[in-house]
Order: C-alpha cells, then structure tokens, then sequence
C-alpha cells in the first residue's frame, strides 16, 4: 500500500482502538431531504467534531461543512437513481476522483449491488473505481447495498457482497450487520464497518447492534438515522463512540447517552 493511501486509511481509525465512527449524511443523493437532514448543515454542525470520519456527497461537502474542518471525508461518488424507482440498483459513477483530489477526500465510496438487475454495471464500476484510487493514493469503500429488499441482510448474502467487493479491490466495505455476523468478517480479507440501516426503534436497539457488531469482528460503524434522527445525537454519537472505541457495554452507553444529553459545547 502506497505511503499516501495507507496515510487516508490510517486518519479514519483511531489507533487506540483501530476502529471507526463514520458519521454517514449522503442520504440526500438518492433520498432528498430526510427527515431532520433538511438542514444538512444545521445538523452537521453540532455533530462533527465528535466523528472519526464524515461520510457524506461532494454538494453538501462543498455547501455544508466549513474547509477548515479537519474530520476526514469519505466522498460518495456513486448515483444516478432515486427512491421514485423501485429498482435502485441502477447507479453509476458520479463523481471523478480528479475532484476527489481537489475535495481531499481520505477515502471515496460507492454502492454495489450484488443479485440486483445492474449487479454487472455495479462491480465492474467498483474495479475500476479501485484503479483509480490506486493511480490517487485514495482508498475506496465498497458499501453493499440491498436496495429496497432489506430481507437480503443474511449472513450467506453479505459474505458473498463483502468478499467479492474486497476481491476487486475495495480497501474496506460497509456493510449490515446479521445474525452470523462473525462469519461475514471472516470471510472478507478487508475492515469491515457496518451500517445504521433505517432509523431503529428506540435509541438503546442502535447501541446494542453496535456493541454486537464489534464483539463479531466489525472495525466500527457508518450510522447516519439512527443518530441524527435521534431525539439527541450529540450525545448518541458520544455513547456510540464508547462503544466502538472503549468497549463500553450498552448500559454504560445508556449512561454515557443519559448524562450528556444537555447540550456540549465541542471538545477545544
């Protein structure tokens, strides 16, 4: 690995823990203005100071978050498609990782599809996605979609998604978490870090599949929902961050949510 691109790699991972808390806002590309993402900077704000990395589209990068932010960016290249089709799968690459460069992404992201109707358009984007954030030094982060068929989060489909994404190169791979999660980490060569998914019942079911998926092997989360839709996100993002970084069990997170959930004033 290039000095560069394991450099991107290494500011997204805490060294302490090695693992990560990405804070996903790229909702908006396929979605449009969720809920309590209207703002997007409004709600970005508050809540970046206190995130490892900030997953999010070069628009709302561009728009929304001040340049002298240093939180490493995870730069959503992939599109094309809205919630208006019932086949989402049908995604492209939007963005060039020649703006990538000029954005100073650390890592770029994309969707792929695996079963989907455009599965070949999906991986093959990803192989040469990967080319060119070799030829950049930027590091590329499959995220293995399901569309709108949540019912394909089992551990047999994932670990086939994760595999073969790190098989074409991917640096690391979202992903869900699922029963047998453990069996997808052994499979997939590379980190992986498991999504939020939609916005979960209560704040205390968002840390517990947290607190699973690192106890299974996961190097961390990528959650957007079910922290910036909760009734506190600062400090669901404070009581996440306990988890993936200092093992703290869903109870002391529960405390950690409880006791800062008065506003906090960003860390000097």
């Amino acid at each position: 690995m290039d000095w560069g691109l394991a450099n991107r790699m290494h500011r997204m991972f805490r060294p302490t823990s090695r693992n990560t808390v990405m804070l996903a806002v790229d909702h908006g590309y396929f979605m449009g203005p969720t809920r309590r993402l209207e703002d997007a900077g409004a709600t970005i704000a508050p809540l970046v100071p206190y995130a490892d990395a900030l997953a999010l589209t070069r628009g709302i990068l561009r728009h929304a978050v001040a340049p002298t932010v240093p939180t490493p960016i995870v730069l959503r290249v992939s599109g094309g498609v809205t919630v208006l089709h019932d086949d989402l799968s049908h995604e492209a690459l939007t963005t060039s990782m020649a703006d990538a460069v000029r954005l100073n992404a650390a890592a770029v992201a994309m969707s792929v599809f695996v079963g989907a109707p455009h599965e070949h358009e999906s991986l093959v984007n990803l192989g040469n996605l990967v080319d060119a954030g070799e030829a950049a030094g930027i590091p590329v982060m499959a995220i293995t979609a399901v569309g709108k068929e949540l019912e394909k989060r089992d551990a047999r489909y994932l670990a086939l998604a994760c595999r073969v994404s790190a098989e074409l190169g991917a640096h690391l791979v979202k992903t869900y978490y699922c029963d047998g999660f453990s069996k997808v980490v052994e499979g997939c060569p590379v980190p992986l870090v498991v999504a939020g998914g939609p916005r979960l019942e209560s704040d205390r079911a968002a840390l517990e599949l947290a607190r699973r998926a690192i106890d299974e092997g996961a190097h961390g989360i990528d959650m957007g929902r079910n922290i910036w839709q909760s009734d506190h996100p600062v400090a669901m993002l404070k009581a996440l961050r306990a988890i993936v970084h200092e093992r703290a069990t869903v109870g002391e997170a529960m405390d950690v949510l409880a006791s800062e959930r008065a506003p906090a004033a960003a860390p000097a």
